[in-house]
C-alpha cells in the first residue's frame, strides 16, 4: 500500500522460504516467512499472507509455477528469495539466474507491489567444503543488487553480517537455516522494513562459545559429508530434487491468525 502497510502478502521462493529447518514435515514448518507474516500482522491487523514457495526450486522454476498464481493473488507486498540452488548446480549460470529474479520483480513491481528479497551469506564460512562456492554466491548476489536497483526491490543485505555464518542459526544440514536463523532472517526484513518495534538486533552476534578442535572439525566435515551431502548428490544424479511432488504449503491468502502455532 502507498502508506507502508500492507495487507496483502505473498511469498515466493524455494525451502529457505517454505521454512525448512523450522519445524518439520510432521509438525509443519514454520519459517521465516511465517514469522515475518506474524510481524505485519501485530503492526496492521487484517493482513492475509500466502506461501508459494517450495523446496528444491531453481529460480527458472520459481519463475514458472510461482509469478502467475502471485499475481493473480494481486499481493501489496511480496518476497522473492531464490538463487541458492541455481548455484549448487554444475551448470551455474548467474546472468540467467538473475533474468529470472527479475522477470519477478518487474512483474509485481509493476503490478503495484513493493517487493523485497535477500543476499546469501558466504557458504563456505558455514561448509569448509563448499568454499568452491563461494564466487558464485558472490556472483549471484552482487546481480541480485543490479536488477533489484532497476525495480526499486528492497534488498536485505544479510550476507554483510558475519552472525549469519554462525553455525547456531542454522539446521544439521547446513543448507538450511534453524529456528534461531529463520528467526533473524524474518528480523532483518522487519528491520529494512521499518516495521514498529524493530531494530538491528537481528545483526547482534550470539554469545561467545567453545571452538571445535581441528579433530572435532574433521569429524564434524565427514558426519556432515555422509550423512546429508551424499544423498544430496545421490538426488542430484539420479536427476531428483526435495521438492517432487511437492506443492506450496499456503497457496491461498488467509488471515495470518490461521498459521499453525
Amino acid at each position: 500500500m502507498s502508506d507502508g502497510t500492507f495487507l496483502r502478502y505473498v511469498a515466493l521462493g524455494d525451502s529457505q522460504t517454505e521454512g525448512v529447518g523450522d519445524g518439520d514435515d510432521t509438525v509443519g514448518l514454520r519459517g521465516w516467512a511465517d514469522r515475518l507474516a506474524e510481524s505485519l500482522a501485530r503492526a496492521q491487523p487484517g493482513v492475509h499472507y500466502a506461501n508459494l514457495a517450495v523446496r528444491g526450486r531453481l529460480a527458472g522454476q520459481v519463475r514458472a509455477e510461482q509469478l502467475g498464481p502471485a499475481l493473480a493473488l494481486r499481493p501489496d507486498f511480496a518476497t522473492v528469495v531464490a538463487g541458492v540452488n541455481d548455484a549448487l548446480r554444475p551448470r551455474f549460470d548467474a546472468d540467467a539466474t538473475a533474468g529470472h529474479l527479475e522477470a519477478m520483480f518487474a512483474a509485481l513491481t509493476g503490478q503495484g507491489a513493493r517487493v523485497a528479497t535477500l543476499t546469501f551469506p558466504d557458504v563456505s564460512r558455514i561448509t569448509p567444503l563448499a568454499r568452491p562456492l563461494g564466487p558464485r554466491i558472490e556472483a549471484l548476489n552482487e546481480r541480485i543488487r543490479v536488477v533489484s536497483r532497476r525495480h526499486g526491490v528492497l534488498v536485505v543485505e544479510a550476507s554483510e553480517h558475519p552472525v549469519v555464518t554462525d553455525p547456531r542459526l542454522w539446521s544439521p544440514d547446513r543448507l538450511h537455516a534453524g529456528p534461531v536463523g529463520h528467526a533473524r532472517i524474518a528480523a532483518a526484513v522487519a528491520h529494512a522494513l521499518a516495521l514498529p518495534g524493530s531494530d538491528d538486533s537481528w545483526t547482534h552476534p550470539l554469545p561467545p562459545r567453545a571452538r571445535p578442535t581441528g579433530l572435532g572439525t574433521v569429524t564434524a566435515e565427514l558426519r556432515w559429508a555422509g550423512t546429508f551431502l551424499g544423498p544430496w548428490l545421490g538426488r542430484r544424479l539420479r536427476g531428483r530434487s526435495s521438492g517432487d511432488e511437492r506443492r506450496a504449503k499456503r497457496p491461498e491468502l488467509l488471515p495470518v491468525t490461521a498459521l499453525p502455532q
